[in-house]
């Protein structure tokens, strides 16, 4: 939603569904794009956003039961709130408030007979250390552990920003461009769990689900609430790399990781590109299409 230049909430939401698109993210309650998915039958992650917000959902359930009253109870069920996101990538001292934000928010939507719908966060990669190889990952910090557990008596799923991008762009001398954009040829063998990986997603899901086994919540599902590869703005952005990734995104997540096989539930970032995202130029041109709803390239969904 980061442009002056992008559709109508209504025509997002009719693209969405001409695409045969059945899940969408957005990063704060907007109304109109809440209204526009009544009756859509899409999917939807709904982010709280970070800042002041996270903040008072941690720190007051009255603050949380009136954010449930304002911006999923007028809505639910005619829209299909998955889950509730509690802040998206949050670090620094904001980590402490995740957690009993979690409680209240789950307390407020108990309070209304919404509990069908789960409440999680979305982490980045940094929450794991030591993720080579996958069998070896590990929460890097301790709140991490909390929420793990938390989420295995909840039954809700933890969210995971994995950009095997980024993961490519750090380290090229040892990654193989072929291997983080799911062409075939370059296997790796984790001497820990004795899996062969053919790319480096579901390397980087792996390591999630051992830092989880080892935090005691290995029952916890992980969905991918974000991935994506950019198409111009730098470093191995091309049309050509971000299309070879997100249709092996799309091809692949049906079969799941080696450790967890079947269906990865998983969203592609971003629908459009961005013309006022802040940063390196290449998150300005994530998207699967430009604003005036021309795929950026082919792909099948």
């Amino acid at each position: 939603m980061v442009g002056n230049d992008l559709p109508s909430s209504s025509d997002v939401v009719q693209l969405y569904r001409s695409k045969g698109i059945k899940g969408m993210r957005i990063y704060s309650p907007v109304r109109s794009a809440l209204d526009a998915l009544r009756n859509s039958g899409i999917g939807l992650i709904l982010d709280t956003g970070n800042g002041d917000v996270l903040g008072q959902l941690a720190s007051s359930s009255s603050f949380a039961a009136s954010w449930v009253q304002n911006n999923v109870k007028p809505y639910y069920p005619s829209v299909n709130i998955k889950y509730i996101a509690v802040g998206n990538e949050v670090d620094g001292g904001a980590t402490q408030s995740i957690l009993p934000a979690m409680r209240n928010l789950n307390a407020a939507l108990a309070a209304q007979g919404l509990s069908g719908i789960k409440v999680s966060t979305t982490v980045q990669s940094g929450v794991i250390t030591n993720s080579f190889p996958p069998s070896s990952g590990v929460f890097a910090q301790g709140y991490m552990v909390d929420i793990a557990r938390y989420l295995a008596t909840t039954g809700a799923p933890l969210l995971a920003n994995v950009y095997p991008y980024f993961a490519y762009r750090g380290n090229p001398r040892d990654i193989s461009l072929g291997y983080a954009t799911f062409q075939p040829g370059r296997t790796v063998t984790d001497s820990g769990n004795g899996l062969t990986y053919t790319n480096l997603l579901d390397a980087m899901m792996d390591a999630v689900v051992a830092a989880l086994e080892k935090a005691g919540a290995g029952g916890v599902r992980v969905v991918v609430s974000e991935s994506g590869w950019p198409s111009a703005g730098g470093f191995a952005a091309s049309v050509d790399n971000a299309r070879s990734y997100n249709q092996g995104l799309i091809d692949h997540v049906g079969r799941g990781t080696p450790k967890r096989p079947g269906a990865l539930e998983t969203y592609i970032f971003a629908m459009f590109n961005e013309n006022q995202k802040n940063g390196d130029p290449t998150e300005r041109n994530f998207g699967l299409f430009y604003p005036n709803k021309q795929p950026v390239y082919p792909i099948r969904f």
